[in-house]
């Protein structure tokens, strides 16, 4: 079952922040509300995924003339 979200006024968020802080690195999140309305919500960081390197090899080839000039006209272009 997952946890209700902490709510907490500007004023509250501001001067517990640390405390709350503590509650998100623990899988919490925590509403900010102003006037008893929601105005931003404090969440953790998700888990960077592991990038496998070389998942893609293959999928495209890199054409021998990719470094050559534009043609004018499209180079043009760039400073019009």
């Amino acid at each position: 079952m997952a946890k209700s979200a902490i709510q907490v006024g500007v004023h509250e968020a501001k001067t517990r922040l640390s405390e709350l802080l503590r509650a998100v690195a623990a899988g919490q999140e925590v509403d900010i509300l102003r006037s008893g309305e929601p105005i931003a919500k404090i969440i953790p960081f998700a888990p960077r995924s592991v990038r496998e390197i070389g998942v893609d090899e293959g999928r495209f080839t890199v054409p021998d003339d990719f470094d050559a000039p534009l043609p004018d006209d499209i180079e043009d272009s760039f400073y019009r």
